[in-house]
């Protein structure tokens, strides 16, 4: 992979003619109207504040559950409790996905034990299963050895997500600024996350395996499954390079892109070449969805998530919708945004998200 060098020339922004119907784009004051659906967020609270402003906006959702130890989530028991009883009340609204823990890894009944539990899941409601970064740069065997996305004790989980008709999705990595010392890093919220979770900040660990090897890891999964249904959450954690994304695509047609937390990436390099990112965007407008990361739990202020998501939706749709050049909080140079062709941005923002789900959010 030839990585984007932080000081590529910024090219001249290109400007879109709109001479045809085919090629209009939506104004902002399409945004309410058009329905949409986000793919990625976290719901872990009995409150609905999210669910109520997506609803007031024309948004669905799907309500993730991660595998995640320590103080930032509950337990995926209590994820589950609480994201089902939000899709049963009020299923054309809210969808969700499950997890599976790697407790007791080293127990020989392992995959039984956790399709046993998929199994329950699925029926129970659960559209989708979430595999995280913690698998590959976390979690450890008891000859504490990594635990890998390609181990072989998963197949028969994966088997049996595709058998069931589920969908996986998978985070796999970090992005490449996570290898970079933090003043190296081309968008702020990366120097703003990993300031604040070193342990995941592998520029400090060298002793973890390389991006290349995450990503590695992770294809050679792919592969094994090439009739899983998947989506690849943050752009695959190829962020950094629409060409890489676009190869990860072709390789694996069963595959889309979620863009959550990765528009800045996209930004970044439409700076650089709009022409190069709006014609990815177009190409493969069949396998890419939209997604935001919001998160939602005990503590979280009204308000203050309403205004976040607010702003959030607005420049994602400003920058997919129009060719204004604006300032976005990640960068700290002008955006030109895409214009694409309003077919484009329904598949993106919610066509796709339903053919993949034909089931959910009725």
């Amino acid at each position: 992979m030839a990585f984007l060098s932080c000081r590529d020339k910024i090219n001249k922004p290109v400007e879109k003619p709109k001479d045809k119907e085919e090629n209009l784009s939506y104004a902002m004051s399409d945004f309410k109207a058009l329905p949409k659906i986000d793919v990625h967020v976290h719901i872990n609270a009995e409150t609905k504040t999210m669910i109520k402003f997506a609803r007031a906006n024309n948004f669905r959702l799907l309500n993730v559950t991660v595998d995640v130890s320590g103080e930032y989530y509950p337990s995926i028991t209590e994820q589950l409790i609480i994201k089902r009883t939000h899709q049963q009340e009020d299923p054309k609204q809210v969808a969700y996905s499950t997890a599976f823990s790697l407790k007791d890894w080293d127990d020989p009944n392992w995959s039984d034990k956790v399709i046993r539990q998929l199994k329950e899941d699925f029926d129970n409601g659960a559209n989708s299963i979430k595999t995280w970064k913690n698998i590959g740069m976390e979690a450890r065997d008891k000859k504490g050895d990594l635990i890998t996305i390609d181990d072989p004790r998963f197949d028969p989980v994966f088997k049996f997500i595709k058998d069931e008709g589920k969908v996986l999705l998978t985070h796999a990595g970090e992005p490449l600024n996570c290898w970079l010392p933090l003043d190296s890093m081309t968008v702020k919220n990366d120097r703003d996350y990993f300031s604040e979770h070193p342990i995941y900040h592998m520029y400090l660990h060298p002793e973890f395996p390389s991006y290349e090897d995450q990503i590695q890891q992770r294809n050679t999964m792919l592969e094994k499954n090439p009739d899983l249904t998947a989506i690849a959450f943050h752009m695959a954690s190829l962020e950094w390079s629409v060409d890489e994304a676009a190869k990860f695509l072709e390789r694996f047609p069963n595959t889309s892109l979620d863009i959550a937390e990765r528009i800045s990436h996209t930004q970044y390099q439409s700076q650089r070449d709009l022409e190069k990112v709006r014609s990815f965007f177009i190409k493969y407008q069949d396998r890419i969805v939209y997604g935001t990361d919001f998160s939602e739990d005990n503590k979280t202020v009204p308000e203050e998530l309403e205004t976040h998501m607010m702003e959030v939706w607005m420049n994602d749709w400003k920058y997919f919708n129009t060719d204004e050049t604006f300032m976005v909080p990640q960068l700290d140079t002008p955006v030109q945004g895409l214009s694409l062709p309003k077919k484009v941005v329904d598949k993106m923002y919610y066509l796709n998200a339903e053919k993949i789900f034909p089931d959910t959010w009725k």
